[in-house]
């Protein structure tokens, strides 16, 4: 349905979990909204699926945790192994129970988390979505941005309110706010292979990382429709290496055998590559415009936190525009959105998704064998695993953003 008043609302950039969660938030909300993707549909990305218990407590008050929960997998326990000697330590988040209502890792697909949000976004008539229209440039006033978006009709322009940017990790909404984004791409890249063989007879539980100073890697098992599921592997790989050489069939068995050998080949039935990048946008908010998810930050996937991450800056930040839409507060409440969020990013997203990657590579034998035995000694005693788990379920980051004012 139309917008009555299509200068008076919130206009949303980008269509994926970010973006349709924080124009869900903001419809719940009475706020009017238009979502525009420059894709012609909702995208299938395989790369993220692994929830955290606080995303699963956020998401539910819009309606999506219920629906979601049918359609996934619960991982109470995961794992640290090192690749010749086997588990260091596996995580019992059950320790969590009493803090929270979602004591486990819950692993599905994210394209099955948009087409949820979508419906829901949809139930409202103050809501609107348009695919096949891609952001290009934006300028403010007093009163409003007024965006330039292209469609299959060519060139038009958007008026709005206000104007959320959650189109990804290399943001036009970024580049329109002329907002710095400092940090570093690691060195190495990351490939991810898809197999129907079944990894938990041979120990290995839904959600597992391997230290291996040649070759880290990591597991998680997805429902992929039918049983025993699709385990997504990833491995760091040479950058050095051409991309098809990585991606041929011969390297990806050799990975696979690497990690268990079996006498028949792999069933691979998907297969990726990417660059990582550590980055945190210099500040989430110029003016009127505000950035979320990918688009304000990103780091590597060894600990599951982008896309959590992303998924907390949406829900923290739709109250809050709505209740400055709404005329109930002045604009500076989006500041604390910004000082929150970027404070999690910094002190616990970051962190900890880089302690994490150098401890799976570590090469050094004495600091690996130091760091490998502290892991197993956190993983022995219930205290220090409760508080391990505290801060790598990322609840530690909602507690000590709750605090920021």
């Amino acid at each position: 349905m139309p917008l009555r008043d299509p200068s008076n609302r919130v206009l949303v950039v980008g269509a994926g979990p970010v973006g349709l969660i924080t124009a869900l938030g903001l419809a719940s909300k009475g706020v009017p909204v238009l979502v525009i993707e420059h894709e012609p549909a909702l995208t299938e990305d395989l790369r993220a699926g692994s929830f955290h218990p606080p995303t699963m407590e956020m998401m539910g008050p819009l309606g999506i945790t219920e629906r979601f929960l049918k359609i996934g997998i619960q991982v109470p326990r995961w794992q640290i192994r090192d690749r010749h000697t086997g588990v260091v330590a596996e995580f019992d988040l059950g320790l969590l129970a009493d803090i929270t209502p979602y004591p486990y890792r819950f692993h599905c697909e994210q394209f099955k988390l948009t087409p949820i949000a979508l419906d829901l976004l949809r139930q409202y008539p103050h809501a609107e979505i348009r695919f096949s229209t891609g952001f290009e440039t934006a300028t403010q006033d007093a009163n409003g941005i007024t965006a330039t978006v292209t469609t299959p009709g060519g060139s038009e322009e958007i008026r709005a309110a206000w104007l959320v940017g959650a189109d990804g990790g290399r943001s036009q909404v970024r580049k329109t706010m002329n907002v710095d984004f400092p940090g570093y791409t690691w060195p190495d890249r990351f490939l991810v292979a898809g197999t129907r063989y079944d990894l938990k007879p041979h120990g290995y539980t839904p959600n597992a990382y391997i230290a291996d100073p040649d070759r880290f890697s990591a597991i998680f098992q997805m429902p992929y429709d039918r049983p025993p599921g699709l385990w997504r592997v990833l491995f760091s790989v040479n950058s050095d290496v051409s991309e098809a050489e990585l991606l041929s069939d011969d390297n990806i068995e050799r990975l696979m055998q690497g990690l268990l050998a079996r006498p028949e080949r792999y069933d691979i039935v998907h297969k990726s590559i990417y660059k990582v990048h550590q980055r945190v946008a210099a500040t989430f908010r110029v003016g009127r415009m505000l950035l979320a998810g990918d688009a304000a930050h990103v780091n590597n996937p060894l600990g599951a936190m982008g896309l959590n991450g992303g998924i907390h800056d949406a829900c923290n930040l739709y109250p809050k525009l709505a209740a400055v839409f709404r005329g109930e507060a002045d604009a500076s409440l989006l500041d604390r959105y910004v000082r929150q969020r970027h404070a999690a990013q910094i002190e616990f997203v970051q962190e900890l998704s880089t302690r994490n990657k150098r401890l799976l590579e570590e090469r050094d034998p004495k600091v690996r064998a130091e760091r490998l035995d502290e892991v197993r000694q956190t993983g022995a005693d219930p205290k220090r695993a409760r508080e391990f788990l505290i801060k790598s379920s990322m609840i530690a980051s909602i507690r000590r953003a709750e605090t920021i004012e």
